[in-house]
């Protein structure tokens, strides 16, 4: 049986059945495994990774559908689960497929509907992985867009650095590409195999930081965290003046032995991780008046990579216009436009307050709305005169106007958030205080808006 024969785990309470299933899938070639409960399906779906889980409803200890919301929550790359159910209803098979279960079966099973089934299963998750491998390849082949001095000269640092394990602090303005950067540094390095984790660090709320960083044991189950799931990998700790005081204390301590307890955990775990951060705000002040440790800040400051503003290396700005026509060309499908000399001319010296980031949201406002080949300069100052606009609030109707209410009322609060948190220089702190909002309540809106720090 090669390596590559697909795993399938049957959980069933049933001994006849259970048998059967799985007499009938080892009979097509699959490697089958099977349980009689939740907790031992709990522990099978840990140890042998299964591609495919066909789960019961009805068991002694814990239901199927359950143990599907718990496993959902924690696996966000969960294989495909086929729900079976000898009390079939179409509440219990509308509640599974809302869940993420892949299809439903009722009993007595129809062996030959179960074979197709899985086989259909197995098929659209093979084709998923392949989907994720790609968007990861194109994502490696990614690196910051430039000929100018100062954007070489980053990437030069970077591949030199990326041949030790040197910590590296980037420090910029919002929007420069700091994520870039170290993504580029991860993909030069040896850590290139392993995952890039990618973390904001003011979304994270202080009572669950710990979880969060390095994970939880509760009654033999484990929850991995972000320095377990970045082991042979890199972690990037975005904008780290967000982070809190024990959270700090843990992060040192964890650095210090490459290793460290989960939470509830008796046994050390060590990891080989990569960690670097960012930053938009100077450290030194936050260290001397005691918000962030000096110690950790030496330890993930070993270097310090200095990302300029788009306004200082304004040559790169038609490059960066034409690779981001190209990327949603591709990766949206949309029609093909191209800047005209006078349009690029007049962004080059445009303030770019927003930085790469902004010029990345106009080109996408731009082939979205736009008609034609080219992109003329009127075209732009009357996209860039409605964006000032929306943000000052101007008697025409924002676009978001048009959307239902929960959706533009989340569209408002993004915007609202960001606008104050770059005011406020980053700072999480500064922020609760100009908007009125206390901490924990700011860092859950932050994290529910996916807003990146």
């Amino acid at each position: 049986m090669t390596v590559n024969t697909p795993r399938i785990l049957v959980v069933d309470d049933e001994p006849d059945i259970r048998r059967l299933v799985c007499e009938i899938l080892e009979d097509e070639g699959y490697q089958v495994s099977s349980a009689e409960d939740a907790n031992n399906a709990r522990a099978l779906k840990l140890s042998e990774h299964p591609n495919l889980i066909l789960l019961d409803i009805w068991m002694p200890d814990t239901d199927g559908i359950t143990l599907l919301k718990e496993w959902v929550t924690e696996d966000a790359s969960l294989c495909p689960v086929i729900m079976m159910s000898g009390h079939g209803s179409v509440e219990a098979a509308v509640e599974a497929t809302r869940l993420g279960a892949y299809d439903f079966l009722e009993k007595p099973l129809s062996m030959a509907k179960l074979l197709l089934i899985v086989t259909r299963a197995l098929e659209a998750s093979h084709l998923q992985m392949e989907n994720a491998g790609l968007k990861q390849q194109l994502a490696a082949d990614i690196e910051p867009v430039g000929k100018s001095a100062s954007v070489a000269r980053s990437k030069d640092q970077l591949k030199r650095l990326a041949q030790h394990d040197t910590r590296v602090l980037f420090y910029g303005e919002a929007g420069v590409g700091k994520e870039l950067y170290a993504r580029y540094l991860h993909n030069n390095s040896s850590h290139r195999e392993g995952p890039f984790i990618d973390v904001a660090v003011g979304s994270i709320s202080p009572e669950n930081s710990a979880v969060e960083f390095f994970g939880k044991e509760i009654q033999g189950k484990v929850y991995p965290g972000l320095l377990e799931r970045a082991n042979k990998g890199t972690l990037f700790l975005s904008e780290i003046s967000g982070m809190d005081k024990e959270t700090q204390l843990r992060l040192l301590s964890a650095l210090e032995s490459r290793s460290f307890l989960r939470v509830g955990g008796s046994e050390s775990v060590r990891v080989d991780v990569r960690v670097v951060a960012s930053t938009r705000i100077g450290m030194e002040e936050e260290v001397k008046i005691g918000q962030f440790r000096q110690d950790l800040y030496y330890m993930l400051n070993e270097v310090t990579i200095n990302i300029p503003p788009l306004r200082e290396h304004s040559e790169d700005v038609p490059e960066l216009l034409s690779f981001y026509a190209n990327y949603f060309v591709n990766q949206d499908k949309l029609p093909f436009r191209k800047f005209s000399i006078a349009a690029q001319n007049f962004l080059r010296n445009y303030s770019w307050r927003g930085n790469v980031r902004e010029l990345k949201n106009l080109v996408q406002r731009l082939m979205i709305l736009g008609v034609g080949e080219e992109i003329e300069l009127d075209e732009v100052k009357s996209a860039l005169g409605t964006i000032v606009s929306d943000i000052m609030a101007s008697p025409s109707v924002p676009e978001f106007f048009n959307l239902p209410l929960k959706e533009a009322r989340d569209h408002f609060e993004k915007t609202y958030l960001e606008y104050h948190f770059e005011r406020t220089g980053g700072s999480v702190a500064k922020l609760s205080a100009v908007i009125g909002m206390e901490r924990t309540h700011l860092y859950r809106k932050l994290h529910s808006l996916n807003i990146k720090l």
